[in-house]
């Protein structure tokens, strides 16, 4: 053999010896053959809360959303190639009244309300023990209408904001039902979907005794004059944003408003209706039937976001087209579970789009973020702008790339 051919094969042995394969190197999750089990998309878990204003205003709304409700879970239950598990809970808006009248101050407080889960009704309007529905309920649809049919004696001081402050943090997100907290109604893993339905101005405040007190003046909304006193949205809105679940990691929180803002723009503002049947009554603009202008309303939808499409009117003939719109945003998460994932680096996903095209997207790319698996929850990939999910997306398959 030539000397110089002897040398390179020498060497060549020497190099082979002492180099290490990647899928052989301590702690590497790369598969040893080109052929893997294919990655499974867990189920989407979400967690609705309904916030229902059970003021003495709001029979004919309520009954509105009820009568939609089919569309609302047609529409929940289209899962653009994600199996979709999915519960819903209400609560009100009824937490306290604080009412100035005859030079005396009268404060209400409602423990069987503020924050906690209602009873969902039997046939005969009789409270049972479920404290929430699940989507595999053979019964769904018709205990869902009975419970946000909340009659029309609650507090006419709404705090949407403070209810669902006390619903999603202890002590009774951590009290179990049995025991008249919500322990158990949020998931691990699971996305919260807070739905708003009201017609008055947010009126809320973490400090007891409330300190903006109503009178009984019609003309003028105190909760709207006196804001400054209210806990600001901001802090409610923070409060949302820094959830977390039992793993301790970051909640998914998405926050939707029927409420009192005008029909034509969205917008708010205060307008003195003098032909209302029992005298002179604040309302919003370009809204009729409302009894108070949504300022706070308004400001909280906009935080979460600001395109408002989270956003529609009270005063709406019928609510089916906001509830269907509710219903796509609740269903098209940006983050899927996966279960069987080798390696992120090696993972894509492609999305089938409206028009039949697939984007290819990955880890590896940027156009995905992915947060390792725990002892009691998958792995989860977070799609980002460049592969954003679409409400109208068809299909999602999730691939390694050394799999067939």
């Amino acid at each position: 053999m030539h000397p110089l051919r002897s040398s390179a094969l020498f060497a060549l042995a020497l190099w082979g010896s002492a180099c290490t394969s990647p899928v052989e190197k301590p702690g590497s999750t790369l598969p040893g053959r080109c052929q893997a089990e294919a990655p499974l998309i867990s189920a989407q878990k979400t967690d609705l809360l309904f916030v229902i204003d059970n003021s003495g205003s709001m029979e004919d709304e309520q009954e509105a959303v009820a009568r939609e409700l089919p569309a609302f879970l047609d529409e929940l239950r289209q899962g653009n190639g994600v199996e979709q598990d999915f519960r819903v809970g209400v609560i009100t808006t009824t937490v306290y009244l604080r009412a100035l009248l005859d030079n005396n101050d009268y404060v209400t407080n409602y423990p069987d309300q503020s924050g906690r889960l209602q009873p969902v009704k039997d046939a005969r309007g009789q409270p049972t023990v479920e404290r929430y529905l699940d989507e595999g309920d053979p019964e769904l649809l018709e205990k869902f209408r009975r419970l946000v049919r909340q009659d029309i004696k609650g507090s006419g001081q709404e705090t949407p904001f403070e209810a669902v402050r006390l619903a999603v943090t202890p002590p009774l997100s951590t009290t179990p039902i049995a025991d008249g907290g919500n322990g158990g109604f949020l998931r691990d893993g699971a996305r919260l979907v807070v739905v708003v339905v009201s017609d008055e101005e947010d009126c809320s405040s973490t400090q007891r005794p409330p300190p903006v007190g109503l009178t009984a003046d019609t003309t003028r909304d105190i909760c709207s004059e006196e804001a400054e006193k209210l806990t600001p949205v901001r802090e409610y809105f923070r409060i949302l944003r820094d959830l977390r679940d039992g793993e301790g990691r970051p909640r998914e929180v998405l926050w939707a408003t029927i409420g009192p803002v005008g029909l034509s723009d969205k917008q708010v503002g205060v307008v003195l209706d003098t032909m209302a049947p029992d005298g002179p009554v604040v309302r919003n603009v370009d809204c009729p039937t409302s009894y108070g202008p949504g300022f706070r309303q308004r400001e909280m939808a906009s935080l979460f976001d600001s395109g408002l499409k989270n956003l529609d009117s009270i005063c709406r003939a019928s609510f089916r087209d906001t509830l269907v719109s509710i219903a796509t945003l609740a269903r098209t998460s940006q983050s899927i579970e996966v279960m069987n994932l080798p390696d992120p680096r090696l993972v894509q996903v492609q999305v089938t789009r409206e028009d039949d095209s697939v984007q290819t997207c990955s880890v590896a790319g940027g156009d995905l973020t992915y947060e390792p698996s725990t002892e009691q929850l998958p792995a989860r990939l977070f799609f980002q702008s460049s592969c954003e999910r679409r409400p109208t997306d068809k299909k999602i398959e999730v691939k390694v790339l050394c799999a067939n």
